[in-house]
């Protein structure tokens, strides 16, 4: 039963107040991205800057060899995918804040779609990543005796430990653009849903 001044009343005549929830529930998925995109700006640098920046040298028979993420194509895909995952989340965390801020969003459906397509593109692209850099650590760690590829790891034990923190740093960041993703595409879909709701997440 709704009253003529848009309270919702129980069976037990018990006032309950529906727009109040529904602007609680928003805020705090709001809150939620908010806090997820800071994690994904944060750790997305500091993935791209533990493999960037991870180099060794080794000396064989007087001639040195350095160790650098650009010498694996996977590494390189690795950084730049979490540079452009901290990027984009440090635009979408400005425009998230300006919302929390103002009480309200007025999403567009355009608008909507928009935020929902670069969370899919940044979520397929930062997984895409670990997977290939992962395979590739696998190789260097373990090396293939078919194909008389040897345990570089052994050789350059420094560099694979920092590219393996890297590594780990930038999975998290693959799962909390996953969660992200979801977020945004439920406040995508709840637009065509039957009760459209204005208050939407940003």
């Amino acid at each position: 039963m709704r009253s003529y001044l848009g309270v919702g009343v129980s069976t037990g005549t018990v006032p309950v107040n529906h727009d109040t929830n529904a602007k609680v529930f928003d805020r705090r998925i709001k809150i939620t991205e908010l806090v997820l995109r800071c994690v994904i700006l944060g750790l997305g640098v500091l993935a791209a800057v533990l493999v960037g920046t991870d180099s060794q040298v080794k000396e064989f028979f007087s001639i040195q060899k350095t160790a650098k993420f650009t010498d694996m194509k996977a590494l390189v895909f690795l950084v730049v995918a979490n540079g452009l995952a901290a990027g984009f989340s440090l635009l979408q965390g400005l425009h998230c804040i300006i919302c929390i801020l103002r009480g309200r969003a007025l999403l567009s459906k355009q608008l909507a779609w928009a935020i929902f397509s670069g969370d899919q593109v940044m979520a397929y692209v930062t997984v895409a990543a670990v997977a290939a850099a992962g395979q590739s650590g696998m190789l260097a760690k373990v090396g293939q005796a078919e194909l008389q590829w040897m345990e570089l790891c052994n050789m350059y034990g420094k560099f694979c430990n920092q590219v393996g923190e890297g590594m780990a740093t930038a999975f998290v960041v693959s799962l909390s653009m996953v969660v992200l993703s979801c977020i945004s595409a439920f406040s995508l879909f709840r637009l065509y849903g039957g009760h459209k709701m204005k208050n939407v997440n940003c």
